[in-house]
């Protein structure tokens, strides 16, 4: 049986663990915290893309790239194009139609993006999906004034099929080495300051960025 002052004295000891403890699980966060907010240690750490503003809630950061579908579209004269033949490029792809009011809104500034990057290698790709192809494609990019921008066609649905779109505007972005980074559903202001610093993210990538293999598919469709 054990004898009161033992138990008091067990029970101090015990308290006395559990304070120890308690102060060094406290000493041991307050150093971890201090040294991630080294700026020192910071910066040892990769450089992660840049998402800001609409971004940070709508950019769907895909970590390692997945490489993007080799499946079929078309140029506005006809001729077959595939993702791969853009690698050694940073792509915007975007999916369209004519008759998609947010698509409309959008393009103007996909048209600026790419007048403003395109020769530090940025290629914006604009597929549309429109059944009636290059017959609406041409007088509606005449009309809004779309200079710049490289406009397609998937005249089959093959690719909007292989990238898994269920709705318009759906953009995707995708490295120099042909994988997909991430995903942008919805419309954006593409020439803006929140995305232009993403995308110059891939096109000068920092010191330190992790340098993903060609994931480039180039069969396909």
């Amino acid at each position: 049986m054990i004898r009161t002052d033992d138990t008091l004295m067990f029970k101090k000891n015990a308290q006395a663990l559990v304070f120890a403890t308690a102060v060094l699980g406290l000493a041991l966060a307050l150093a971890l915290a201090l040294a991630f907010a080294d700026p020192r240690n910071a910066a040892a750490a990769d450089p992660a893309p840049p998402l800001q503003g609409a971004f940070g809630e709508n950019f769907t950061l895909l970590d390692p790239p997945v490489p993007a579908p080799g499946e079929v579209f078309t140029d506005l004269a006809g001729a077959r194009v595939r993702i791969a033949d853009f690698e050694g490029r940073v792509v915007l792809l975007n999916f369209w139609a004519t008759w998609c009011a947010p698509c409309v809104r959008e393009m103007p500034s996909l048209d600026r993006l790419q007048a403003a990057l395109g020769d530090r290698g940025l290629s914006v790709v604009a597929v549309s999906i429109d059944r009636a192809g290059v017959k609406v494609i041409r007088p509606f990019a005449k009309r809004l004034g779309l200079a710049r921008l490289g406009l397609y066609h998937d005249p089959k649905g093959a690719l909007f099929r292989a990238f898994g779109v269920t709705g318009l505007p759906a953009s995707f972005l995708i490295d120099r080495g042909g994988g997909i980074v991430g995903a942008y559903g919805g419309p954006a202001e593409w020439d803006g300051p929140e995305a232009r610093a993403l995308i110059e993210f891939y096109l000068d990538p920092p010191e330190g960025a992790p340098k993903h293999a060609a994931t480039v598919t180039k069969a396909g469709g």
